[in-house]
């Protein structure tokens, strides 16, 4: 199936979106002005619709194989993620002074839709090597980064995340993965490492790989965990590559979806590595990768349901079944009204968690170019606040959208040639990896709003309130709806601040949703008004799709307000022993 990516609704939120005129004040014009962002957005468009997608379906029937250690992956691929990296795209918002464009990470996020739509698969290595980057210009010694960072800036080695043992899933505290002391400063790795993603293929030169290991007398639990970089290459000082390093795949896992990704069973026997950031610091230094690759995970939500959304309107536009109300008999079933309200559902579903992304990178932006330290650290709290609700929101709007994309599809789509079953099973992965969204929830309202008081939420609940005020010319419908979502989300605040702990982990959940349903209202009220106010032509549509918004997913807010209201009892009153059978 043919794959358009959405530029025109990305340019519209780069344009418009909530804090892009602040982000402009104080970056560059040249990094954000209109022409260059929408040269960037028509290339990437243009790699990933002729590129990338024609992949897309060999990479899922064909997938990666392993053989002897060495992971062969599906045709094209590698000469595909050569295309990619001759082009640049991996050091798009990598800094300048290591060789990426430093362009804002707002930008990469729109880049990275396109590419996760087009082939979410091949997007992953890409994806994990920016992270990996991160975590080491941040944490590592400058030795390590004048070795690593510039071919990974390039793409020429990518990056790998090794955290998951077999018993160390969410609580890595648990994990055995050693790591001992060598004469010559670097540290001997022996552990074993599952659902390694891109742990192992024939694309890169090189893998960086990061892995969580443990010191020996390090505390015990998650305080005692040390973070190493271990490449499967040892690198010479002229930057030359030498023999392999004692890692290698011993597996690769059978998955519902994403099968042109190599999910691996790594294992290090041995292996030399080097520390990165303090003994004993190691899952703190990671979170500098895993927090990006959160955002980026909502991104891949919101990619791979745009690309099911277009499957179902392509479907729906060609597909005769009965008479439409009003039309001639043996009509396409766009006309039907059940029909278009599932396109309605789908496509504004996307547009809320996509403007939820956007605001969150932008947000990481501003945390770091604002002048002010006080402001700075503001953009901080605001960014980390937003990711958990980016990557949940995001994550599951891509799995309901694909799974309305089936549906549309009827029959054909249960049936695998469509590509419509595709677009389920990728999908499914991203509610789950980087942290489940359970997690998310938690990360949520224990340490983004408990942890201060709810101060950082509620000052987002403030610039809600006055995109509010500011609404007030706008569709009656628009207004009293996001009005009443504000107010429900800061009710239900309040409730998360002051309830106990097992109430509140026991609604998690539902103040995320709610959450993300309110911000992204909000969000595109602030879109459309600022569309208006440069008569943008293509803000009637998205006003059309706002009212939509604000007559279905709004009102759902006050339902997650009395799921919050009762609290722990809901969740515990059944019995255990009556959980399997009355």
């Amino acid at each position: 199936m043919s794959f358009n990516p959405p530029v025109n609704s990305i340019m519209y939120l780069l344009r418009y979106g909530f804090a892009m005129d602040n982000l402009r004040e104080n970056v560059s014009e040249d990094i954000v002005g209109d022409e260059l962002v929408s040269d960037i957005l028509n290339g990437a468009s243009g790699f990933a619709r002729d590129v990338l997608a024609p992949l897309n379906r060999v990479g899922d029937e064909v997938g990666a194989a392993l053989s002897d250690g060495v992971v062969t992956t599906a045709p094209g691929f590698k000469e595909a993620y050569k295309a990619y990296c001759d082009a640049g795209w991996q050091g798009l918002a990598a800094p300048e002074e290591i060789g990426g464009m430093g362009l804002p990470q707002v930008i990469n996020v729109a880049v990275n839709e396109m590419l996760y739509g087009a082939n979410m698969a091949f997007g992953l290595c890409p994806m994990l090597t920016a992270s990996a980057l991160n975590a080491i210009i941040a944490h590592a010694d400058d030795g390590l980064k004048s070795k690593y960072v510039e071919k990974m800036v390039s793409g020429e080695w990518s990056g790998g995340m090794n955290l998951t043992e077999p018993h160390a899933g969410s609580d890595l505290g648990v994990l055995r993965t050693k790591a001992v002391p060598n004469d010559d400063g670097s540290y001997a790795i022996s552990g074993q490492k599952i659902f390694i993603t891109w742990g192992e293929q024939d694309c890169s030169e090189n893998i960086i790989h990061l892995v969580l290991a443990r010191l020996p007398d390090a505390p015990a639990g998650s305080r005692g965990i040390s973070l190493f970089l271990v490449p499967k290459y040892f690198v010479g000082d002229d930057g030359s590559l030498g023999k392999q390093n004692n890692v290698k795949a011993i597996g690769l896992e059978h998955k519902l979806g994403i099968h042109g990704s190599p999910t691996c069973v790594m294992e290090f026997d041995g292996a030399k590595g080097w520390l990165v950031g303090p003994e004993n610091r190691g899952l703190a230094c990671m979170f500098t990768m895993m927090n990006e690759a959160r955002l980026f995970v909502g991104v891949q939500g919101v990619a791979i349901g745009e690309r099911a959304y277009q499957g179902a309107l392509s479907y729906a536009s060609e597909r005769v079944q009965g008479r439409v109300i009003g039309g001639a008999e043996q009509a396409s079933i766009l006309g039907h009204p059940d029909v278009r309200r599932m396109l309605m559902d789908m496509k504004t579903g996307l547009m809320g968690a996509r403007t939820i992304n956007l605001a969150t990178a932008v947000a990481g932006d501003l945390a770091k170019c604002l002048a002010d330290e006080t402001e700075r650290k503001q953009a901080h709290a605001r960014e980390a606040l937003l990711t958990p609700i980016a990557k949940s929101y995001g994550s599951d709007m891509g799995v309901r959208v694909a799974s309305i994309g089936l549906q549309i599809h009827g029959g054909m789509g249960f049936i695998e040639e469509t590509g419509a079953a595709q677009h389920y099973r990728d999908s499914r992965i991203t509610p789950i990896y980087e942290g489940t969204n359970g997690i998310q929830a938690i990360d949520l309202v224990g340490r983004k709003v408990r942890k201060d008081g709810g101060e950082a939420m509620f000052s987002l609940i403030n610039d809600l309130e006055k995109i509010h005020e500011e609404a007030s010319g706008m569709d009656v419908d628009i207004i009293v709806s996001l009005e009443s979502g504000i107010r429900v989300l800061k009710l239900a605040t309040d409730m998360i601040v002051a309830g106990d702990d097992r109430d509140v982990l026991s609604v998690a959940s539902a103040y995320l949703d709610l959450c993300g349903d309110v911000v992204s209202g909000a969000l595109l009220t602030q879109a459309v008004m600022n569309g208006q106010k440069a008569n943008d032509p293509q803000a009637s549509a998205m006003q059309d799709l706002l009212k939509y918004h604000a007559l279905t997913l709004l009102p759902q807010a006050q339902s997650k307000l009395a799921q919050i209201k009762a609290g722990a009892d809901a969740v515990f009153t059944l019995p255990v022993s009556q959980l399997a059978d009355l």
